[in-house]
């Protein structure tokens, strides 16, 4: 015998005999059907049980709980065990569809140092507040979540950062352990994905780090484009990915840009992650934006303060670039009421734009917005706002953005440094050249100033 085989023996042996002596087992029944089955794997989470015949199967299926409850016992596990009958003859079938490990690798597998990042258990699908910048997103993060691996595989989310791909692949993971508790989800970011593979090769353990993550139902991996560059994570990642969707397991992939953005990731990467569904986020419009503002107040600490409607409407329609700059608005706004509003009542208009005074950047009295400009430039052009605001070089895609950055300068007067900010994080230089560009152009071709005359009139309509 192994002494793999020896191990799985003996913890049989100790659970045969706790539930011979429980009492809660016919004497005939025990030393006929229970005496006559095995203990053939055995994972943190998962114990496989092997019998004779068809009337061992169902007998044994009816008193599943008391064996899983009594494995339980005699392993100590603080995991619940899911345990499962199955005849001897379906073994060897069984074992290779579900590629389940034995005791060998358990040592392995519950090694601290591949263990996930932990989901944050308040990013549910409950509390994602969706509009028309995210509907898309949503519908087909709550689609690999209900059916995992038979509709899109991968799914790729991508936009800028503070928009909520982290929180639908939270939603995504949360939702599986909720409603499938047997399957193994695996959430991190790409860097701690790199740091995993450059530990477990300096300790050896590259392998067991593969086979661990061969174990995984759900792969929510974020910030996808950290790995780039990375010649040995992308090959164990590539690995990894092959053997997940071959097994039929899902993979949701988060990015701040579309695979074929990501520069110095390999060809062969760009092929699998292109090869699913790639959904876009864009930044909130202002009725999403004065959803998720009035979701941020019923959850905070503050829910017994309640804000003037037009406040709420300030924020939402100057803070929208991302969810993050919406939420920061909002503190602001609290902390100020409550340092320096006289009462306790509605936090009101007035004390909302004194909080944010100096602070916003993108709108003039007739109500023209960063956000209102990139959507006009990018509709007319049949764009995404993403796109115009992405790394994106190609012809089409830099005329308009660069148009677009030419009426924020033209119709807003804002700094080129904050234009920039506003595209992508550009430098200002590049800002500078565009709107030079666009001058230019404008003096010696009629067709493209006629383009630049209907944007403008669509602006400011």
């Amino acid at each position: 015998m192994t002494s793999n085989t020896f191990y799985l023996n003996e913890i049989w042996s100790k659970t045969l005999e706790s539930i011979g002596k429980s009492g809660r087992v016919d004497n005939f029944v025990f030393d006929n059907f229970y005496k006559e089955s095995n203990l053939v794997d055995l994972s943190d989470k998962k114990a496989l049980v092997s019998v004779s015949s068809f009337i061992h199967k169902t007998l044994l299926m009816n008193e599943i709980d008391l064996i899983s409850t009594t494995l339980e016992d005699i392993l100590e596990s603080t995991n619940k065990l899911n345990c499962e009958i199955i005849l001897e003859k379906d073994l060897n079938k069984f074992m290779q569809e579900n590629q389940t490990f034995s005791t060998e690798d358990l040592g392995t597998i519950l090694d601290e140092s591949f263990e996930s990042s932990p989901l944050r258990e308040d990013r549910t699908f409950e509390n994602f507040v969706v509009g028309d910048c995210n509907r898309e997103s949503h519908s087909a993060a709550l689609a690999c979540a209900y059916n995992p691996a038979n509709l899109f595989n991968p799914l790729f989310i991508y936009g800028n950062s503070g928009l909520g791909k982290s929180h639908l692949l939270c939603a995504i993971g949360n939702y599986v352990k909720k409603n499938e508790p047997s399957k193994r989800v695996y959430y991190t970011d790409s860097n701690k994905f790199v740091d995993n593979v450059v530990n477990s090769i300096k300790m050896g353990k590259i392998d067991a780090f593969k086979k661990y993550m061969y174990s995984v139902d759900v792969l929510l991996i974020d910030d996808i484009q950290f790995i780039a560059g990375k010649e040995k994570s992308h090959e164990i990642f590539f690995s990894i990915f092959n053997e997940l969707v071959n097994n039929r397991k899902q993979i949701c992939i988060a990015s701040d840009r579309l695979p074929t953005e990501i520069k110095g990731l390999e060809d062969r990467l760009i092929s699998r992650f292109s090869s699913g569904l790639s959904v876009g986020i864009d930044s909130p419009e202002f009725e999403t934006s004065l959803a998720i503002l009035k979701m941020k107040m019923s959850n905070s600490a503050f829910e017994a303060r309640s804000i003037d409607e037009e406040a709420l409407a300030f924020i939402a329609s100057n803070f929208n670039r991302d969810v993050r700059q919406l939420e920061g608005a909002l503190n602001r706004v609290l902390f100020y009421a409550i340092e320096f509003q006289k009462d306790d009542g509605k936090i009101q208009f007035d004390t909302a734009t004194n909080a944010l005074r100096g602070q916003v950047l993108v709108s003039d009295k007739s109500g023209i917005t960063v956000r209102k400009i990139i959507k006009c430039v990018s509709e007319y052009y049949g764009l995404t706002k993403q796109q115009l605001t992405s790394k994106t070089r190609t012809k089409n895609i830099s005329t308009a953005r660069q148009i677009a950055m030419f009426m924020c300068r033209k119709l807003l007067d804002l700094p080129y440094i904050k234009i920039g900010e506003e595209f992508g994080g550009r430098d200002h230089s590049t800002v500078m050249s565009s709107c030079e560009k666009v001058e230019k152009q404008s003096k010696s071709s009629g067709a493209y100033l006629q383009a630049l005359n209907e944007i403008e009139k669509i602006i400011k309509s």
